[in-house]
């Protein structure tokens, strides 16, 4: 039975860690970053393929961690798809480094590692770097601001080659 703790233990610990190279933002403030954020670019993953029109929205649960609702647009099916899960800090309210679950009692990283001044765009990863998204407030970003961003994906080791770029039409 201990080892089978201590296993669990090793299991849910690897999925919340940091990968290497990338910093948790520090002096995050949760509250200027509830709301809704539009993506505007991500790697493929099966579980957002072919959605467009992708939004996260972000608000306070009761427990106190942060409700999360995804929600994406599949153009060959002409359906929404929705998935709601809960977050919490991993470490700090003031790090940007926060476990997700969409299933139940697993959990993945959340790192945010790149925030405008006034929380205008976000880049976030999880625990190896096969996850990437560029979230907005707005659902299109000028192109010198993208092309500084990809810039900064590719210097911290990124496929930005890979990157799907996402259609959020009005």
């Amino acid at each position: 039975m201990r080892y089978l703790i201590i296993f669990l233990s090793i299991l849910i610990s690897g999925c919340v860690r940091i990968p290497e190279g990338i910093e948790p933002v520090r002096g995050f403030e949760i509250n200027r970053y509830l709301g809704t954020w539009y993506e505007i670019a991500r790697l493929d993953h099966s579980f957002e393929r072919g959605l467009q029109n992708v939004t996260a929205e972000y608000s306070p649960r009761n427990d106190g961690g942060i409700k999360v609702i995804n929600r994406g647009f599949n153009s060959s099916s002409k359906t929404w798809r929705e998935a709601e899960g809960k977050a919490y800090f991993v470490k700090d309210v003031h790090t940007g480094h926060l476990k997700v679950s969409f299933f139940g009692p697993f959990y993945g990283s959340y790192i945010i590692f790149d925030l405008g001044q006034n929380y205008e765009y976000s880049l976030v990863t999880s625990s190896d770097k096969s996850y990437l998204w560029l979230l907005s407030r707005v659902p299109v970003i000028n192109e010198t601001l993208k092309q500084h961003l990809v810039n900064r994906m590719a210097e911290l080791g990124f496929d930005t080659q890979a990157l799907i770029f996402v259609e959020q039409s009005q």
